[in-house]
């Protein structure tokens, strides 16, 4: 009997597993899939896997960032192999992984008997801690947000500036306005000809 998954390596939750149970799954961000992954990379119905004839084929649906497998982007349907990895967009990468196990096998060492009776009677996982949050992360619903209060420019350089300039050439004008009416264009400017 076989049993597939995805594991997630880089993404909001490194090291989720998600269990592959089902004719037909559907990934994204939307809540309403049956693998959801809350990551602004991720489309809402991002990815499709159906499984067909004893494997799994994984499509894209249209998503915005892409579906790639070992770093080819789909642009169709294709047939998922143990050990192939799996992105959405660039920061979002997991592993498909295939195990089979035949619950009717016979356990040919007394050790690993003793070894699975023990996990068997030992105590639950401590419930994973809660999640974080993860830099692409989306909420889960529509927040309004607050506009973020912005610092007052300070406009006095500006007019210092501008008032430096309109003297200047008050003065310049002044100057050229005082020469000119006493005919002083020979005594201040004696290069020029005529002088």
């Amino acid at each position: 009997m076989a049993q597939y998954q995805l594991v997630m390596r880089t993404g909001p939750t490194p090291g989720a597993v998600y269990a592959l149970e089902g004719d037909q799954l559907t990934i994204g961000r939307d809540s309403s899939n049956e693998i959801a992954i809350n990551d602004a990379e991720v489309s809402r119905h991002h990815a499709r896997l159906t499984f067909q004839g004893g494997k799994f084929v994984l499509e894209d649906l249209g998503s915005t960032n892409g579906t790639f497998v070992n770093g080819q982007r789909l642009s169709g349907p294709r047939v998922l192999k143990a050990g192939e990895i799996v992105s959405f967009g660039e920061q979002i990468v997991l592993v498909f992984e295939v195990s089979t196990f035949d619950p009717a096998a016979t356990i040919a060492s007394p050790r690993a008997a003793a070894v699975i009776a023990a996990a068997r009677s030992a105590p639950p996982p401590p419930p994973p801690p809660p999640a974080q949050q993860y830099v692409g992360s989306v909420p889960a619903s529509p927040v309004e947000q607050q506009p973020a209060p912005t610092a007052k420019k300070s406009t006095t350089p500006i007019f210092l500036i501008g008032g430096g300039v309109v003297l200047f050439v008050c003065i310049c004008a002044g100057a050229l306005y005082y020469i000119d009416s006493n005919f002083l264009w020979c005594t201040f400017f004696p290069f020029l000809g005529g002088c």
